[in-house]
């Protein structure tokens, strides 16, 4: 008896887990390019996740011709850069601000959060020390206003 409601409790368990996984999975679709060895964006990459987004990694040797392609200036450029809904992300940008950006879809080729800020996901610190950063919206012509701020 007991190790049938061990194993009914196991499938449960499992079919919870399965189901998250699928939401996730159907959240919205992000494509990063990053550096192999780059571990912060990686922790970007999970806060993506865990945040409902669908994250796929491409590994490149260099990402500069990438966000150069996109008319992202080197100013403003960081370690990462994403695809998400016809924009780009640039940086570690936190993932309400580009849930934000899909919502009310400016004319933008997307969000840049220079430099690693600490305290931005994917740059936790075991402190928890945060310092205040803004997440910039990219115009056209390589313009920015400010997105959001965050403290």
């Amino acid at each position: 008896m007991h190790r049938r409601l061990f194993l009914a409790a196991g499938a449960a368990a499992a079919a919870v887990s399965a189901g998250s996984a699928a939401s996730a999975a159907s959240g919205p679709k992000v494509t990063v390019y990053k550096t192999a060895s780059c571990g912060c964006c990686r922790g970007w990459v999970a806060a993506m996740a865990r945040a409902g987004f669908a994250p796929t990694v491409v590994d490149v040797e260099d990402i500069s011709p990438l966000w150069r392609k996109r008319g992202v200036p080197d100013a403003l450029s960081s370690c990462h850069i994403a695809e998400v809904g016809g924009y780009v992300t640039v940086g570690h940008v936190p993932p309400q601000d580009v849930r934000r950006l899909l919502a009310e879809r400016p004319k933008a080729i997307g969000l840049t959060v220079p430099g690693m800020p600490t305290g931005s996901p994917g740059m936790e610190v075991p402190s928890g020390r945060k310092e205040p950063y803004e997440t910039l919206l990219l115009l056209p012509g390589g313009r920015t206003r400010v997105f959001a701020r965050h403290a």
